[in-house]
């Protein structure tokens, strides 16, 4: 009997090209609606998500004769890894498959907040050619928090714009930070001498507030904060509060607490003239699409040989 595999969110044809070469049944629904994915969940061996799908306890617990997730993507923070683990479910994924894509974006977010570029394109669309004031990033100091594979790459950048880069992260990147050319300090230090700041974190479920009350109290007046990571990691009423007091001059982000939004707070963020957002779209090239598809299906072929399923 085939292995059944069930794919609910849109992926690379590529992906299913490539395990479609094996004794596995295929059904690709990417517009399920969760009702219908916690009926049905119990007849598949495997599950591949990519963001939409929210791989929680309730659907692994349905899911009794799942074997393997797979998350076409860079992260799991959508997977509930603990539960799967407990239940002796593998998952897989595409660790560093979009890293350039992700960094490309936060430069392109940096520039857009740093010349004013969002008022001025719709102005100038308008028929308004009024001149709009930025700043030059080249001088500034950038604090990145976060020192993996796409925080590294942002500072790789900003040291060639001709920005001094702080980096943070809760592993010793002291090797890395040495040969990019960038100084490793501590949260408080990154925070009180940014003038940008740059989210690239990994997280779990109910992560902390990176970005608090605290925190902001601590920043230079008008610092720029760009978030390609997670919202989660900021505090978002604290946000909005120094948003309208100016504290925060800019906030560009490609990722919302909810897509769309649902609270009244997260709304006013979303409207607010000082802040620059992208629909979640870091990964959303087509070369980072087809790395992501080519080592998805790779980690689920060899997962699925480890455990005999092919």
């Amino acid at each position: 009997m085939a292995v059944r595999v069930l794919i609910t969110d849109p992926v690379d044809k590529l992906l299913i090209e490539k395990l479609s070469q094996y004794n596995v049944q295929i059904d690709y629904r990417p517009d399920i609606e969760r009702k219908e994915l916690l009926d049905i969940i119990k007849d598949y061996d495997i599950l591949v998500v990519r963001s939409r799908t929210k791989v929680d306890k309730e659907v692994i617990e349905r899911g009794t004769n799942l074997k393997l997730i797979a998350r076409a993507g860079i992260g799991l923070d959508n997977i509930d890894t603990e539960e799967a683990g407990k239940r002796g479910i593998k998952v897989v994924y595409a660790p560093g498959a979009s890293t350039d894509s992700a960094a490309e974006l936060t430069i392109a977010l940096l520039l857009a907040a740093a010349r004013n570029l969002y008022e001025s394109i719709a102005l100038a669309k308008s028929g308004v050619f009024k001149k709009t004031q930025g700043i030059e990033l080249a001088g500034k100091t950038i604090g990145i928090i976060g020192f993996g594979r796409i925080g590294s790459k942002v500072a790789q950048v900003a040291k060639a714009i001709g920005m001094h880069v702080l980096a943070y992260d809760v592993l010793d990147v002291r090797e890395r930070a040495k040969q990019i050319g960038a100084e490793v300090v501590d949260m408080e230090d990154l925070l009180r001498r940014s003038d940008v700041i740059s989210l690239h974190v990994t997280v779990g479920k109910n992560p902390p507030k990176i970005l608090d009350a605290r925190a902001f109290d601590l920043m230079k007046e008008g610092v720029i904060i760009i978030n390609t990571s997670r919202a989660a990691v900021v505090d978002g009423p604290a946000l909005l509060e120094n948003l309208n007091r100016g504290k925060v001059g800019v906030y560009a982000t490609d990722v919302f607490w909810n897509e769309p939004p649902k609270e009244q707070w997260e709304w006013e963020i979303l409207k607010h003239p000082k802040v620059i957002v992208t629909p979640h779209i870091g990964a959303q090239t087509k070369e980072a699409q087809l790395r992501v598809a080519h080592m998805t299906a790779d980690n689920l072929v060899s997962a699925m040989k480890e455990l005999g399923l092919i």
